[in-house]
């Protein structure tokens, strides 16, 4: 089998962003490397707020650089044969889009720079031993989304303040989602509240997970931040509509497309940030002297139309408090 046949098997993508006979006339320009354990539709978000944040520090995509994407879709298997393709070609720099695609690109290389960006903690997860100094060759940008898990627990309270029983959705895959554990595993202590775990990699793990949610009757439920969740939003939306069931999640996108509540950073301002990292690299920067970025603003998204359909009455405390509210 042909190797780009097993890549598109896996339902990986390979976007082109200028036409070849820029790629001649850009021949001695520096290449940016993006992988991405995202979808294509989340990838072409981020890769917009990178080139943008590029293109603040004075590199234009298909002028004095050139910048080529692949793209996993949330399969993780494939990502070491993505990053390695931009390893042999010893490109400038690799941008990992998501935590799976960063310590991909980072087992494959300590040598090329390495710019990431994911809602974990890359210290506990072992990317970088420090934010302020992560040293070697890797550094980026980091919204701690999982650390808020707790946070949106706590919301999860007020919305089904009866419910004594918490589901939490989470890929073992993912470092994001064992972070969001052990915090939710303790606030949920805390509040008497009995914590029920749907480990979810693939649509058999989705499936059993669904089948859990039912026979366990819940009434709320949070959904960890990792890239292949956020795809199956469709899928996540329609079981929670079908069943009355609350999800909280952090991803805005979820909520714009008919989600309940999202709790997080702003993606699109943080991946426009890790492009200005880029830039500072491709003009010299070492990355083990740029701390890891972690962006201060978290917003609250609330879709008071999806809450009617669910039968899910929001507090006005809660709606009062919502950076966006959609109704």
């Amino acid at each position: 089998m042909r190797r780009r046949d097993f890549i598109g098997g896996l339902g990986c993508a390979v976007i082109a962003q200028w036409p070849r006979a820029a790629l001649a006339q850009n021949a001695g320009a520096p290449v940016v490397g993006i992988v991405s354990s995202l979808s294509t539709s989340d990838t072409a978000k981020r890769v917009a707020s990178v080139l943008q944040g590029m293109a603040d520090t004075g590199f234009i995509s298909g002028r004095n650089v050139i910048v080529e994407e692949r793209v996993a879709s949330g399969h993780y298997e494939a990502l070491p044969p993505l990053a390695a393709e931009f390893v042999n070609r010893r490109v400038n720099v690799i941008v990992a889009l998501a935590p799976p695609a960063a310590f991909a690109a980072k087992a494959l290389t300590s040598s090329i720079p390495i710019a990431f960006i994911g809602a974990f903690d890359p210290v506990k997860a072992g990317l970088v031993p420090s934010l302020n100094r992560p040293g070697g060759n890797v550094t980026g940008v980091t919204f701690l989304s999982a650390s808020l898990g707790a946070k949106r627990l706590e919301l999860a309270r007020e919305i089904v303040p009866a419910a004594s029983d918490v589901g939490l959705m989470i890929n073992p895959k993912n470092a994001d989602g064992q972070e969001e554990l052990r915090d939710v595993q303790t606030t949920a202590a805390a509040m008497g509240l009995t914590l029920h775990v749907s480990e979810v990699s693939d649509q058999d793990g989705l499936r059993r997970a669904f089948d859990g949610f039912k026979r366990d009757a819940l009434k709320v439920v949070l959904i960890s931040p990792d890239p292949f969740l956020q795809q199956e939003h469709d899928q996540l939306e329609t079981f929670a509509a079908q069943n009355k069931l609350p999800m909280i999640t952090s991803y805005e996108e979820s909520v714009r497309a008919n989600g309940l509540i999202s709790y997080g950073a702003d993606r699109s301002e943080a991946a426009r940030v890790l492009g200005t990292y880029v830039g500072r690299i491709l003009k010299g920067a070492t990355p083990g002297d740029l701390p890891v970025v972690q962006p201060t603003k978290v917003s609250l998204l609330i879709n008071l139309r999806t809450a009617k359909a669910l039968g899910v009455a929001i507090p006005a405390t809660v709606v009062a408090r919502a950076d966006e509210v959609i109704e």
